[in-house]
């Protein structure tokens, strides 16, 4: 896995009957490339990976892969609450050519720490592909501590995290334990900046779907120790930030690039549309960032 600043959490398009878009897929990671990701994840959290199937999950990693293969990094969205399942769609994704693999945490059976590190040990052991571990407590119910962390990163293909507890001391007590060279991501667009200043590599954003080229530009300045122009940038996107998570992500990205112009279809249940008035909200601050006229 490189070590790219700015990595896009990418949606997963639909046809009009609920069908993947694969080529919207295709054409939307080629236009976050174009404007500032390193890299995009497929099948995570905002790509709505609880409803796409094993099938569509491998389809989607070829065909984004086979199209953009070597101009952008893929990750592929591998993790599950099955340690078999996960393993079995590792394989898929590696066979398929993607460059990394991302893991949450399991959700709903709730696993000891102790779980948790064989879950991660256990897959990444049936894989060569470099592994980015995802901490997302509030929507696994488990938190991803820092030591058992720490026991990860000793193994070899374990590199980076996605680190979306929202705690940033929990960070930075994470940042001294793991190995210099080990990645640590926002998984928080709000707390990029935040998680830079206790040693943050980027984030893994969903924001960036919209705004990329700000976002990069706020992690190159921050690292050009330009921290005013960072900071800036930062504020000016605040609200943006807390826009896309007025309600339940993916939904407010979703209609946010259908808003200006970027072809995405439905969601899937259990995932319903922005009410009027929080549809309203988005449009009003997308005016005010200047996305909308």
């Amino acid at each position: 896995m490189k070590s790219g600043q700015l990595i896009t959490a990418m949606i997963t398009p639909m046809q009009k009957d609920g069908s993947v878009n694969y080529r919207a897929a295709v054409e939307l990671a080629q236009r976050l490339g174009e404007n500032g990701s390193d890299g995009v994840v497929l099948s995570g959290t905002t790509g709505e990976s609880p409803t796409l199937s094993f099938e569509e999950k491998t389809k989607l990693f070829s065909e984004v892969t086979d199209a953009l293969g070597g101009q952008l990094e893929i990750i592929a969205g591998t993790g599950s609450n099955s340690t078999e399942e996960t393993i079995a769609l590792t394989k898929a994704a590696e066979t398929a050519g993607v460059d990394g693999i991302m893991l949450v945490t399991p959700y709903y059976n709730k696993p000891s720490q102790g779980g948790l590190y064989e879950h991660f040990k256990e897959v990444a052991s049936n894989t060569s592909l470099p592994v980015m571990l995802y901490n997302v407590p509030g929507r696994t119910s488990v938190n991803l501590l820092p030591e058992t962390v720490a026991k990860l990163a000793q193994i070899d293909n374990i590199v980076a995290i996605k680190e979306a507890s929202g705690n940033l001391e929990q960070v930075s007590v994470l940042k001294t334990l793991v190995p210099g060279d080990f990645l640590i991501y926002s998984g928080d667009d709000a707390l990029t900046l935040p998680v830079l200043a206790v040693g943050g590599a980027g984030v893994v954003s969903v924001v960036s779907h919209l705004v990329g080229r700000e976002i990069k530009a706020m992690i190159q300045a921050f690292s050009a120790g330009k921290v005013g122009e960072a900071l800036d940038i930062h504020l000016q996107l605040m609200p943006l930030f807390k826009a896309m998570f007025l309600t339940t992500n993916p939904v407010p990205v979703k209609r946010a690039l259908e808003y200006v112009g970027v072809e995405t279809g439905p969601l899937r249940l259990p995932l319903v549309d922005l009410t009027e008035a929080e549809s309203q909200t988005i449009k009003e601050v997308l005016f005010k960032v200047g996305l909308r006229s």
